[in-house]
């Protein structure tokens, strides 16, 4: 699933070129996760101001409303002078006289949800439980120590749920915690002030290098100019079950918790 770095790596790689542009031409496929809200022909004329991001949405300010975008579990942008014909698994066009943005989703777990404003129900529906943004100034050590002491289960469940910081996926998770140097497994509400400074410092390390190496490519993620993420490259843990550990040589564990996996170094991550 494409997390914070590789939302990131996309909007970065379109805001600019999209920004400005009308909208001539839209095409949405109702059978997207969630429902447009409105005729998708209604968007035309309008004019694409900036792109931002919220966790792992992606929102396209309009002169008229927003547009909230999803990519789901296997879904990529890409933005073009012109694009070609579109496929079965192309379920967005917009087309501007900047370029043409589509959104390609094999999985259909995706979602594009036009919103009056960010403050509207519709948009805070979706928004409105997510984290703090892990590479902005609110997301401060002491108030992030004081979220986990709220949390009861494991430290490793309670990254990805999104809740307490967003943009943390299972690939992310997996190595900050290493970097940390704490335990997948260990409760997130006992974890001292000292360690979860360390583990603030890995969260904003680990996303930071993995938007300058473009995300991570697991089966099809590309970003919105075509290219693959190359962070798993640098990848300390995460898919190296029994191979040894970069920094002390202890071959890396494999675990599940939940219906996810977790590697760690036993050495390493001692507690």
């Amino acid at each position: 699933m494409p997390e914070l770095p590789e939302v990131e790596v996309t909007r970065r790689g379109f805001a600019a070129g999209i920004r400005g542009g009308r909208i001539l031409h839209a095409r949405v496929d109702p059978g997207l996760r969630w429902p447009l809200g409105l005729a998708a022909d209604r968007l035309v004329g309008t004019t694409v101001g900036g792109v931002d991001r919220r966790g792992k949405y992606l929102i396209l300010e309009l002169d008229r409303g927003l547009l909230l975008i999803h990519l789901g579990m296997s879904g990529s942008l890409s933005f073009r002078p012109v694009q070609p014909p579109p496929g079965v698994h192309d379920h967005m066009d917009l087309v501007t006289d900047r370029g043409q943005l589509r959104l390609h989703d094999p999985r259909r777990f995706g979602a594009v949800v036009w919103a009056p404003g960010l403050e509207s129900p519709r948009a805070q529906k979706l928004l409105s439980k997510l984290g703090v943004e892990p590479l902005s100034d609110a997301f401060d050590v002491r108030s992030f120590h004081a979220a986990l002491k709220s949390h009861h289960a494991a430290i490793k469940p309670v990254l990805l749920s999104g809740r307490v910081v967003v943009g943390l996926g299972n690939i992310y998770a997996s190595e900050v915690l290493f970097r940390a140097g704490i335990r997948p497994t260990v409760r997130a509400d006992r974890l001292s002030l000292a360690r979860v400074e360390r583990l603030h410092a890995a969260i904003r390390t680990v996303l930071s290098h993995a938007i300058e190496r473009g995300g991570s490519t697991l089966r099809d993620f590309c970003g919105s100019t075509g290219e693959a993420g190359h962070f798993l490259l640098d990848a300390a843990v995460y898919g190296r079950a029994g191979l040894p550990c970069p920094v002390c040589g202890t071959p890396i564990k494999h675990i599940r918790q939940g219906q996810r996996s977790s590697y760690f170094c036993p050495s390493c991550q001692r507690f």
